[in-house]
């Protein structure tokens, strides 16, 4: 069976991907897409508590792949926290050769108003490398990331105004599943970041949209013939 659609994931650290939209690549992979990862940075260099970090967050993402099906295509060294220290462009110019090479027909990028700044620099460097007068004219969606876009001021500039919602009701326990792989990551509830609070938004994205779980996206551009 011939790949259906190529779907270009760019996260800024590894485990964005697996909190933020784990049920819908799944839904992909399972529809004979190809979805390949691109990760930026390796999320760990800002942490101060030494024993906090994880020394093996590259291979949880590469687990994380090899358990959804999803292709790991690029990791970055891009620094942690610290993305507005480097030119925006290095980054432009990344992405742009990876989609060059992938030709994707669409893109998943951080919402732009999330609190966490490599999540906006990341987003806004993918539209950057994705603007129009370019020979690559994705569908382009942003996804909400839990303890990231959540924990941002609840006014206009940073709102999340979802208008897509896809279904992930039959991909639940491969989503909680893939979560665990990350589970250095994970908090206690009431964290954000907890199975229990990651379940209760899919759960009230379902209710949003008349599905028992979805995950919910904000089409950003989508050009049509």
């Amino acid at each position: 069976m011939k790949n259906k659609r190529s779907i270009v994931v760019v996260v800024a650290h590894p485990d964005d991907e697996a909190l933020g939209m784990a049920g819908t690549i799944i839904k992909h992979v399972k529809a004979n897409d190809k979805v390949n990862i691109i990760i930026l940075s390796n999320g760990e260099d800002a942490k101060k508590n030494k024993l906090s970090k994880n020394k093996n967050r590259k291979n949880n993402a590469k687990e994380w792949c090899e358990f959804t099906g999803a292709n790991l295509f690029s990791f970055y060294n891009f620094p942690d926290q610290r993305f507005d220290d480097i030119p925006e462009l290095d980054i432009v110019k990344c992405l742009e050769n990876d989609f060059d090479r992938l030709e994707p027909d669409i893109v998943y990028i951080h919402h732009l108003g999330d609190i966490n700044k490599d999540h906006v620099i990341s987003a806004k460097a993918s539209l950057v490398a994705l603007r129009p007068m370019g020979k690559l004219t994705p569908e382009i969606r942003s996804f909400e990331t839990p303890s990231s876009t959540d924990q941002a001021p609840q006014i206009s500039n940073y709102l999340f105004s979802p208008n897509l919602y896809i279904s992930i009701s039959k991909y639940w326990t491969l989503k909680e599943k893939s979560l665990k792989l990350y589970n250095k990551e994970l908090g206690v509830f009431p964290h954000p970041r907890s199975l229990k609070s990651i379940k209760a938004l899919s759960i009230k994205r379902g209710a949003e949209s008349g599905f028992k779980m979805a995950e919910a996206f904000c089409i950003i551009r989508k050009l049509e013939e």
